[in-house]
């Protein structure tokens, strides 16, 4: 019976690496504010949240299956937010039915802005999701299988450093905005978000361990059961 609910355990990390990337395409564009400092105003996108967990995802498969596995899964990521993108933008152009009218207009500026972001997301995606598995493998090669901490940590404070940059510039820059105006809120967003970013890495620095050892214990068996040592 219980057999029917047995998942992959690197199926379902791949799944919840393109739950986070989708969902974080889809629901990204608002921002919310965290503390005004005198004139200084924080904000981030609700995708905070998120983005850690995608890069301690990539750490953990590529500690374990390495990261030729890693880019693999990568690629298919990107193919994701290309496959939204195309989709948002049929979704927005065919025209609504009688009874959905009143909210064409809403759902075409919602979806309309998700088109960004996921464009902006996906430059972003490829400028710094192979950086974090180059990071991570230079590292390893230096240190081993050891300071796993370390080497999670660096890996995604550079790379989280590039994504937040260039995704900020390609999302948020106004076009009906000076210069000005956009770097102050650009930089508003820019500070916190990739501060958040780290902090959360070093939070979630106990789930790449555990990520590790769990799907470490899950290769173990299958090897074992295909080697005929268990039942």
């Amino acid at each position: 019976m219980f057999s029917y609910l047995k998942i992959n355990k690197l199926d379902f990390l791949i799944a919840l690496y393109m739950l986070c990337i989708l969902t974080s395409e889809l629901m990204g564009a608002k921002t919310f504010h965290i503390i005004t400092l005198g004139s200084y105003t924080l904000n981030s996108s609700v995708s905070i949240f998120l983005f850690p967990l995608i890069f301690t995802i990539n750490d953990i498969i590529s500690e374990v299956y390495g990261k030729e596995r890693t880019k693999s899964i990568i690629r298919a990521g990107l193919i994701m937010i290309v496959f939204l993108v195309l989709y948002s933008v049929l979704a927005t152009l065919l025209p609504a039915s009688n009874r959905f009218a009143g909210t064409e207009a809403a759902y075409d500026t919602i979806f309309g802005v998700s088109i960004r972001f996921s464009i902006a997301s996906l430059i972003a995606f490829i400028s710094s999701e192979f950086l974090d598995v180059y990071v991570f493998h230079k590292m390893r090669e230096k240190f081993g299988s050891t300071k796993l901490w370390l080497r999670t940590n660096v890996s995604n404070f550079v790379s989280q450093f590039v994504d937040t940059i260039v995704f900020m510039l390609l999302a948020f820059w106004a076009l009906d905005k000076g210069f000005g105006a956009n770097a102050t809120f650009i930089f508003s967003l820019l500070i916190p978000y990739w501060g958040l970013k780290c902090l959360m890495s070093v939070i979630e620095t106990p789930i790449a361990y555990w990520g590790v050892k769990w799907l470490k214990k899950d290769e173990t068996t299958e090897h074992h059961v295909s080697d005929g040592k268990l039942a």
